[in-house]
């Protein structure tokens, strides 16, 4: 075990879970009382796991987005209980406010920010580096390696943070989130006994003299933290010493380390704690080093902290990778891609053991689309006949809704982040008058971010067509709850927020709901608030069909079928083909949404009578 500091004696119990899972384990080991966060694929699966092992004690809630999520953290951590923020990279920056705020101010419990970052991106807008914010406020951030590793960071985070009385940050990348490792888990799970909350103004109310005192304790702070670190049994060197030296981090490392199997001679540095960074450790394991070479997914973060110390203690190491194009800014690392760095690197050819896959079947193209009977597909094709002929812009959000921008329904022209669909549709509004503009947003993230632009539009009398695409749970992410679906994640069912209400409540004076799946109803919705001037909403209504079951399949009549394709054409659905130029609907695929019904001219296409 690599302890940071030393750890209590348990009975435990081997299980087999996901890296978030060992995430969540960790923390609920370390005794933390409070979780909570917003989902954001790869880190969802944490708060999931703590909602369903034994937590008496411990207050576990999605939060509406993760700037909320991180201040009741905060105001729990100047309780003394300790707290675990979760969150994806994009989240972090909806979290910033807070959290460069409560690095000045400090904590008393241990306060763990878990930001997962997602190389690729493989589910995200940007391929950002936690790190970097990790530099930007100032406070440490540990980056493991494996599920197993972080398992046992997030407690030695929650340890350095309640010592030094900063937030940290636990990066977990998408490999080391939904990876899967035998974990030793304590058998039973209890929150740590807290002080409660000491009133002390000079202390929980930032003022600008206290943050200008307290920014030159962070700076020694960070010193300190940086020297504890460099004896951290995670920041490691392997191998015996030579004038080339390999230094990686996160799961880079466990890449790197496959790679090298069989050659001792190679010294490996693995790097665990980017910020503070380890100067103490890192002199040592550059000693007698002429060059190095850095594995890092993202930012090329300790590549830089190399150069600076090299600069600041005039090394004569010559550093590589991302910055002299060694190894690529972006995307996801691979064992493949690190042994072939490492050959030009090293000098020598690294045998990889191949598996002969050459007579495996081809991959099937799988681009991603809505899926079959999703209800989104319905309001964007509702908006599109009703709009057929205007000159119109349709502002995108984040969420599943952000596959409308796929042919054939091309009905997403911008997205940035959430709740921007809102507010963009207003920028257009104001430099183009002659264009209709819609903003579509989901349920959960019209709780998450979209009220604001709402009262902006509002309050800058800006003419709009809001679309909330209610399906009832956060679906993207794994269908978690939010405060308009009428349950927590503590088990209680509690009062729903009605999303009507609240746009009446804000000054939306026409807010119409409808079931998309009524399509007349839906175009007739959106023609009427079209005409209308100022902000109109219409909420489109109606579940995703991984929450509601199938209202049976929809069969076409071979002998109705005149082939036009104009079901195919115009819907994109997944669960419609073409067979011998008649469309044929795929039973596995098909939930009986019968919106291609409604579209065919034919009158094809029915239900289970047509079989």
């Amino acid at each position: 075990m690599h302890y940071l500091f030393p750890a209590a004696e348990v009975n435990a119990l081997k299980e087999y879970v996901m890296g978030n899972a060992a995430l969540a384990l960790g923390a609920l080991s370390a005794g933390v009382g409070l979780v909570a966060g917003y989902p954001g694929t790869p880190s969802s699966e944490i708060i999931e796991t703590v909602s369903k092992y034994p937590h008496a004690g411990v207050h576990v809630e999605w939060s509406v987005n993760e700037k909320a999520a991180l201040e009741v953290a905060a105001a729990a951590a100047y309780s003394g209980v300790r707290a675990l923020v979760t969150m994806k990279q994009m989240g972090l920056n909806v979290a910033s406010d807070p959290l460069m705020c409560v690095s000045y101010v400090g904590v008393k419990g241990g306060l763990v920010v878990v930001s997962a970052d997602d190389p690729g991106p493989i589910s995200s807008q940007t391929e950002q580096d936690s790190r970097r914010f990790a530099d930007y406020c100032r406070i440490p951030v540990f980056d493991p390696a494996s599920p197993e590793e972080a398992f046992q960071m997030v407690q030695d985070a929650f340890e350095l943070s309640e010592k030094y009385s900063t937030p940290v940050i636990l990066r977990p990348t998408t490999r080391v989130c939904h990876a899967y490792a035998s974990i030793e888990v304590p058998e039973t799970y209890a929150p740590k006994e807290a002080e409660g909350f000491v009133k002390d103004s000079k202390k929980w109310v930032i003022f600008p003299r206290l943050s200008y005192l307290n920014h030159g304790k962070i700076e020694a702070r960070n010193t300190e933290i940086a020297s504890l670190v460099s004896g951290y049994g995670y920041n490691s060197i392997e191998g015996s010493a030579g004038e080339k030296a390999v230094i990686a981090s996160g799961v880079s490392y466990a890449y790197v380390k496959e790679c090298l199997k069989g050659h001792p001679e190679v010294r490996l540095v693995r790097v665990a704690t980017a910020f503070p960074f380890p100067e103490e450790f890192m002199l040592k394991a550059l000693s007698g080093v002429k060059e190095a070479l850095c594995f890092e997914e993202l930012s090329p973060y300790i590549e830089e902290q190399l150069l600076k110390l090299a600069g600041k203690y005039g090394l004569n190491v010559r550093v590589r990778g991302k910055l002299d194009n060694s190894l690529p800014h972006n995307g996801e690392y691979s064992v493949e891609l690190c042994a072939s760095a490492l050959s030009r690197f090293l000098g020598i050819e690294l045998g990889l053991e191949q598996i002969d896959i050459s007579d495996a079947p081809a991959l099937p193209v799988r681009p991603p689309v809505l899926c079959a009977g999703c209800p989104h597909r319905a309001s964007f094709y509702a908006v599109k006949r009703a709009m057929q002929g205007k000159k119109a812009v349709f502002c995108g959000d984040i969420g599943c809704y952000t596959l409308g921008n796929a042919m054939p329904l091309d009905m997403v022209d911008t997205c940035l982040c959430m709740g921007a669909g809102i507010t963009m549709a207003q920028g257009f509004y104001h430099t183009d008058k002659d264009s209709v503009c819609f903003a579509f947003v989901g349920d959960s993230t019209f709780f998450a971010s979209g009220m604001t632009g709402v009262a902006n539009a509002l309050y800058n009398e800006a003419d709009i067509v809001l679309i909330v695409l209610d399906n009832s749970t956060t679906a993207m992410t794994g269908h978690q709850p939010h405060p308009g679906t009428g349950r927590n994640m503590m088990g209680n069912v509690v009062d729903v927020i009605s999303i009507e209400s609240v746009l009446k409540g804000m000054g939306v004076k026409t807010v119409l709901t409808v079931d998309p799946l009524e399509h007349e109803a839906a175009v007739e919705a959106v023609k009427t608030c079209a005409a209308q001037k100022g902000v109109k909403a219409i909420v489109f209504r109606s579940p995703c069909i991984a929450l509601s079951k199938p209202k049976g399949k929809c069969l076409v009549d071979a002998d109705k079928c005149i082939g036009c394709k104009k079901c195919v054409r115009e819907l994109g659905c997944p669960a419609l083909t073409v067979k011998d130029g008649k469309v044929f609907i795929d039973r596995n695929l098909c939930t009986g949404c019968a919106l291609c019904a409604k579209v065919c001219p034919a009158n094809a296409i029915g239900g289970e009578a047509h079989e």
